[in-house]
């Protein structure tokens, strides 16, 4: 099939004519060619005829009519040129306006601006020379005259009307698709912005967690002959801590299956605040990490986000130094102003003995076994309440610090 160039407006019409006629099509064309064929019939009384007119003439012309009639049923296919046939055949015959005006009709509205101006100028081009013979015609031709050219303007604004409206339509639809896919779009960006913020609260949880359980194991593992108090001590620190870990982990899996948001799930179980800093240094030092805490500022609390926030980082660097820094001291240090900003630092030194291996260009606090998720989700988590973060290698090991907004 060849293809049509491309018109603007003009190729959504086109394509409709690749497509077969629908029984709406087809009432829509043998309606018109009724309608053409009555007002053929209606309007012969009052066409004005020469008496040198023979009846073979008038015959002629009904034939011509009828044949019109039946032409219309073409104007899906061929509108311009049946349209530009009918108008110069009806300077010469009376019965063709009928079948004129439904071509000029579907002119206005399947084709472009372009073309219906080219057909309207055909049509109207009589007009001149009508309103300069006017003064010297009779009232029974006159008004006739007048009567065509009002019918024509009449058909051509009403097919313009129907292609606009056709477009608005076409153009509602289309907004309408567009708004439907970006809603999906949104939904599922929800979606995988909520399914990202549960995978961060399972890896700052889990890996507290599993680091202080693995610390604990080493210990026994490596002095089997300590004193039985002390390995009951590590014991039933493993023991909590594994306990802790499964309670974490189920009910995060319970989220994921329920199909909720992590906001539902923090509804449903108290979240950490910077109050708890202290409780979570505390752990750490039990696992025999050396913690320095200097703040939390005292006076009023931040709001929760930010509190959370400076705990999940806090956590996460703690974790990262057990993992690349054992041994080596850790200073941390929460500051902040009410209406300004809560600042957090955490410095990890250089062990005492070997850093472990943790891949090129990472120090401790990026989370050598997670890939350097752990570092990327801090970073998030600061964007998202509205703050930053940088982290990064220091002259005497490795330095994370962070702001988030402190509103009154």
């Amino acid at each position: 099939m060849r293809r049509l160039p491309r018109v603007p407006g003009f190729h959504r019409i086109a394509r409709i004519e690749r497509i077969p006629r629908t029984r709406r099509d087809w009432a829509a064309d043998l309606a018109l060619v009724l309608f053409a064929a009555c007002f053929a019939a209606v309007s012969s009384q009052s066409i004005p005829v020469a008496d040198s007119v023979g009846p073979a003439w008038r015959a002629a012309d009904q034939a011509a009519g009828g044949l019109a009639c039946a032409a219309v049923l073409l104007r899906r296919r061929w509108p311009v040129q049946l349209a530009v046939v009918l108008l110069l055949a009806g300077t010469q015959a009376h019965y063709l306006t009928g079948p004129a005006l439904v071509a000029v009709f579907t002119v206005a509205a399947t084709r472009p601006w372009r073309v219906t101006a080219w057909v309207a100028a055909l049509a109207f081009a009589p007009l001149p020379l009508f309103l300069w013979r006017l003064p010297d015609m009779t009232e029974d031709r006159a008004g006739p005259a007048v009567t065509y050219f009002a019918l024509i303007a009449g058909a051509i604004g009403w097919g313009l009307f129907r292609r606009s409206r056709q477009q608005l339509i076409a153009s509602l639809r289309e907004r309408a698709e567009l708004a439907e896919a970006d809603a999906e779009s949104r939904a599922q960006r929800v979606r995988m912005e909520v399914r990202e913020e549960i995978a961060r609260e399972m890896h700052d949880v889990l890996g507290h967690r599993l680091s202080l359980l693995s610390v604990h194991a080493g210990a026994l593992e490596y002095n089997p002959g300590a004193a039985p108090a002390e390995t009951a001590r590590a014991a039933g620190v493993i023991r909590e801590s594994a306990h802790l870990a499964l309670h974490d982990l189920r009910e995060v899996i319970g989220v994921l299956r329920s199909g909720t948001g992590i906001d539902t799930a923090e509804g449903r179980r108290p979240q950490p605040e910077l109050a708890d800093l202290e409780r979570l240094v505390a752990e750490a030092r039990e696992a025999g990490g050396r913690i320095e805490l200097t703040g939390p500022p005292d006076g009023p609390a931040p709001p929760a986000l930010a509190g959370r926030t400076a705990y999940r980082i806090v956590q996460e660097a703690l974790t990262n130094a057990r993992k690349h820094a054992p041994g080596a001291t850790v200073r941390v240090k929460v500051a902040g102003v009410p209406g300004e900003r809560l600042t957090v630092e955490v410095h990890s030194g250089r062990p005492p003995g070997p850093v472990p291996e943790t891949g090129p260009d990472r120090g401790p606090g990026v989370g050598g076994e997670g890939g350097g998720q752990g570092l990327v989700g801090l970073v998030e988590r600061a964007r998202l309440a509205g703050g930053g973060l940088t982290a990064g290698p220091a002259d005497d090991g490795f330095r994370v610090e962070a702001w988030l907004p402190w509103q009154n």
